[in-house]
C-alpha cells in the first residue's frame, strides 16, 4: 500500500528548551489504523499536532500523499480529548456547519440532513436538537466523532479521544468507533493517539511505540488480530498477552534507560 502519510526524520523543540521530538521516521499507508502510544511526555500529543498542521517541525518534513503538510486541511479530521464543540449551537448544528466549510456550496439543508445522518452513525438519532452541555461527556465526544467522520477526510486524527471517560463509556466508543471506520466502502487512515496498551492493541491495525524525552520511535509492530474483534476472547487470548506484555517491557526499558541516564 502506498503511504498515505510520510514522516521523514521529524524533530520539534520548543525554542530553545531540549527536544521533544528527535529523528521521526515512519510511513503510515492508506487505510491503516495506526495507535501512537507512549508514556506522558513521550510527544504523541505534538505528533499529532504536527500531522494536523498546527505546528511546524524544526526538522525533516511531514507529507501527505507526497506533498508537505503546510497548515490545517480538510483532508485531515481531528478529533481532541476536549470534544470541541461550538456550545452555543445545536449538536446538528455543530456538524452541519463543519460539512459546509468541507463542502462549498452544498445547501443548507443538504447539510443538516447529512449532518443527521451522521448522528445517526454514533447513536445520537434523539440529540439532533440537544445543545452540547445537555449531552453526557460521553456523547459530547460521540457528536464529536460524527463531526470528523461527517467531513469525509480521508485521514482521521485522534488525540486520546477516551481518555476522561469512564471505563463503560470508554468501551463503547471504541466499538463504535471500530464498528464506522471498519463498516466504511474506503477505510480512512487513523491516527490514533493513546497511553494505554489494551486500547490500542483492540483498535489498531498496528502500534507505533514512542520513548520518551526526547520522543523517538522505539519499536513499530503489527497488530496480528483478525478483524471483527471480540473483546474478551481476545483479552484472554495468549497472543494479546504476550504482545502486551512485550510492549510493556519495551516501554519499562526506555523509562530505566531514562532514570540511569539522568
Amino acid at each position: 500500500m502506498a503511504a498515505e502519510l510520510s514522516l521523514e526524520g521529524v524533530g520539534f523543540s520548543y525554542e530553545d528548551a531540549a527536544p521533544i521530538l528527535e529523528k521521526i521516521d515512519l510511513e503510515i499507508p492508506a487505510g491503516q489504523f495506526v495507535c501512537l502510544l507512549g508514556a506522558s511526555g513521550s510527544g504523541k500529543s505534538t505528533l499529532l499536532r504536527l500531522l494536523a498542521g498546527l505546528q511546524f517541525p524544526d526538522q525533516g518534513r511531514l507529507l501527505q500523499n507526497g506533498k508537505p503538510i503546510t497548515g490545517p486541511g480538510f483532508d485531515r479530521g481531528v478529533v481532541f480529548q476536549d470534544y470541541a464543540l461550538f456550545p452555543w449551537m445545536t449538536v446538528v448544528d455543530n456538524i452541519a456547519i463543519a460539512i459546509g466549510k468541507a463542502q462549498p456550496g452544498t445547501r443548507k439543508a443538504d447539510c443538516r440532513a447529512q449532518a443527521v445522518d451522521y448522528l445517526g452513525k454514533v447513536g445520537l438519532e434523539s440529540a439532533v436538537g440537544q445543545y452540547p452541555f445537555e449531552l453526557s461527556g460521553g456523547m459530547r465526544q460521540r457528536a464529536a466523532i460524527a463531526r470528523a467522520l461527517a467531513l469525509r477526510s480521508p485521514v482521521l486524527l485522534m488525540d486520546e479521544p477516551f481518555g476522561a471517560l469512564d471505563p463503560t463509556n470508554r468501551a463503547r466508543l471504541q466499538d463504535l468507533l471500530t464498528e464506522a471506520w471498519e463498516t466504511e466502502a474506503t477505510k480512512k487512515t487513523i491516527v490514533f493517539v493513546t497511553h494505554d496498551i489494551d486500547e490500542a492493541l483492540y483498535l489498531g491495525d498496528r502500534v507505533v511505540v514512542l520513548g520518551s524525552t526526547p520522543g523517538r520511535l522505539i519499536a513499530d509492530l503489527p497488530v496480528p488480530f483478525a478483524r471483527h474483534r471480540d473483546r474478551r476472547s481476545l483479552f484472554d487470548s495468549s497472543g494479546f498477552h504476550a504482545l502486551r506484555e512485550s510492549i510493556a517491557e519495551t516501554l519499562a526499558a526506555d523509562t530505566l534507560r531514562q532514570l540511569v541516564a539522568a
